[in-house]
C-alpha cells in the first residue's frame, strides 16, 4: 500500500493493498516504547479512514490540484454513506465545484474533476447522484 501525504490532502491518502511485510522497518520504530510494530500501527489508521483513493484518484487530485481538506472528507465520507443506504454502488458525489466518482460499495474514490473542468463532461455508468 503506498501512502501518500501530500500538501493538498489533509489526512494521509491510501492506494494499493497493504504490504505488511515488517521485516524492513526501521530499528528505531521496532524499538517504540510502546512495542508496536509498523504494520500494526498502520492497520490501526486505516481501520479509521472512511474513504480510500484509488491510485488513479490520487494522481487526478494531484493534476488538477484539488485541495482536500478535514472537512470535504468528512462531507465525502457523508455523501458515500447515503450512497450505501441508498444501495448506489457507482456514484458521483457533488461537493461544491468538486465531483467524484466513488465506489460506494469498495468505499473507494475512482476519479475526482474540478469545477473547470466540469462543463461539457458526461458521467456515465453510474448508478446515482448525491449533492452534499
Amino acid at each position: 500500500m503506498d501512502i501518500r501525504n501530500v500538501n493538498r490532502f489533509s489526512i494521509p491518502i491510501t492506494t494499493g493493498n497493504i504490504n505488511y511485510n515488517t521485516k524492513n522497518i526501521d530499528c528505531k520504530a521496532e524499538q517504540n516504547k510502546q512495542n508496536i510494530n509498523f504494520g500494526e500501527m498502520l492497520k490501526a489508521k486505516l481501520a479509521n479512514s472512511p474513504v480510500e483513493f484509488s491510485k488513479h484518484a490520487t494522481e487526478r487530485v494531484l493534476e488538477r490540484n484539488l485541495n482536500i481538506s478535514e472537512k470535504e472528507m468528512q462531507r465525502l465520507s457523508k455523501g458515500v454513506e447515503i450512497a450505501k443506504e441508498k444501495g448506489l454502488d457507482d456514484t458521483l458525489i457533488l461537493i461544491d465545484k468538486t465531483a467524484y466518482i466513488v465506489s460506494a460499495k469498495n468505499q473507494k474514490v475512482i476519479t475526482a474533476v474540478n469545477g473547470n473542468e466540469l462543463h461539457g463532461n458526461v458521467f456515465t455508468n453510474i448508478d446515482g447522484t448525491v449533492i452534499i
